[in-house]
């Protein structure tokens, strides 16, 4: 579990993990990566060590990030499976067991679990519940309930892998992820695809449930546009840039063109719900629209101090 900043919501989320019912012949512990808190995160952690002695150890990280607490926390890991939840989530009490005991079978790399909503909040009619476009900016994951193979990548909430898939597939890139109050994401889902692409097996496991809160603060269409757009500089990372699309300003006409018809959508949709999906759709394309004209400008200003290297040194200067 990857904490920043959040003790004075983080002592639930231990305890729900601290409580798991795991067979006696299964040797575990939980380590809380404190990722670079200024707040009294460090005290809480001591107080639950000493409720839950030999079960909780804790880790500082100062390099910001959430990818670098993850990875940071795989290298000082003990165990043969790892597995994740974030610090504002609730376990059920046997999430661990589920989740993780069909990976002692090397036949499968890694699993996901079912993330379900915890209303604290009144649900808006704009906000559906059939779009992974309004799921996704509230961590929830549910594809059912029944249990078998995964072709895309759970969620960082809910996932476990074996330690070995990081030797063989590495960590958690540090460009995606959040880091600090940014917003940017998707370090997860790109390591998913990763071991996936490597040929490797998910297995999707619905009893493993962990239960998401959903507050006011983030049930704002401003959180939800906001997230998007940073979703689609992530999506640009990712995936980098495609050098045979034609491209102006350093934007491929094929996104320009489809930011073009989302607008349009969003502007004639008349159902709230799907008027914002689509108008979620124009923000997702304009995060990516800005990271690629972003990169353009830091690769031109690579070959300006490419150029300057080569340049002969001036008389004042040999």
């Amino acid at each position: 579990m990857c904490t920043h900043n959040r003790a004075r919501s983080l002592a639930p989320a231990i305890e729900s993990v601290a409580k798991q019912t795991l067979p006696q012949s299964v040797g575990w512990e939980m380590l809380v990566v404190d990722n670079n808190s200024s707040d009294e995160t460090r005290k809480v952690v001591e107080d639950l060590q000493q409720l839950y002695p030999d079960r909780i150890r804790y880790l500082f990280e100062s390099q910001q990030g959430i990818s670098h607490a993850r990875n940071s926390g795989i290298r000082n890991a003990r165990g043969e499976v790892l597995a994740f939840i974030d610090d504002d989530e609730t376990a059920g009490v046997d999430w661990l067991q589920n989740l993780t005991a069909e990976l002692f079978n090397a036949g499968w790399a890694g699993a996901g679990g079912r993330i379900v909503p915890l209303w604290n909040c009144a649900r808006p009619n704009w906000l559906s519940d059939q779009s992974h476009f309004t799921l996704s900016p509230l961590a929830l994951f549910d594809r059912g309930m029944e249990a078998g193979d995964l072709a895309e990548s759970p969620f960082g909430a809910n996932m476990a892998f074996r330690k070995e898939v990081f030797d063989v597939c590495g960590g958690f890139r540090t460009d995606l992820g959040r880091i600090g109050t940014g917003m940017l994401s998707g370090e997860d889902s790109e390591f998913g695809r990763r071991v996936i692409a490597a040929g490797r097996r998910l297995r999707y496991e619905p009893t493993a449930v962990t239960h998401h809160p959903v507050e006011k603060n983030r049930v704002r269409q401003e959180y939800f546009l906001q997230w998007w757009f940073n979703k689609g500089r992530s999506d640009v990372r990712e995936l980098g840039n495609q050098p045979k699309d034609m491209r102006l300003i350093g934007v491929t006409l094929r996104l320009l063109g489809g930011l073009v018809m989302e607008s349009l959508r969003w502007m004639i949709a008349v159902e709230p719900s799907q008027r914002f999906i689509s108008k979620l759709k124009v923000w997702a394309q304009a995060g990516q629209i800005f990271e690629y004209y972003h990169q353009s400008l830091n690769e031109k200003g690579k070959k300006t101090d490419s150029r300057a290297d080569l340049s002969p040194p001036t008389a004042d200067g040999m």
